[in-house]
């Protein structure tokens, strides 16, 4: 079982350390992140399980460590996670099921005499 508080210390260190190196793309993330959290249509809750649901489809553990930590914070429950998470898994197989008949396709015109 990983140790989830380690992720996201480990994250916010790498983190660091990309901002030393590339301070205008962590600047201009910051920008992104606050013009998504600020309070519009969505509450705080929602908008981290959006992002826990994100985190999942695209297997990001510095997502999850930090998201998880805010959707806790902002209230989020055990139920509400999973029915999220269950909705991310659909669409997750939905999408590998649409990409699947690309490959089929991307097959057989290579396989085509």
């Amino acid at each position: 079982m990983a140790n989830w508080k380690e992720t996201l210390d480990a994250s916010m260190g790498t983190i660091g350390t990309l901002a030393k190196g590339n301070s205008g793309i962590i600047e201009a993330l910051g920008v992104m992140g606050k013009a998504t959290s600020s309070k519009g249509a969505l509450d705080e809750k929602t908008r981290e399980l959006i992002s826990l649901a994100v985190a999942a489809t695209t297997r990001c553990e510095g997502c999850i460590s930090v998201h998880a930590a805010a959707a806790v914070k902002a209230g989020a429950t055990r139920d509400e996670l999973l029915e999220t998470l269950a909705v991310a898994i659909n669409l997750n197989a939905g999408a590998a099921l649409v990409y699947s008949s690309k490959i089929l396709e991307a097959f057989d015109q290579f396989s085509a005499k």
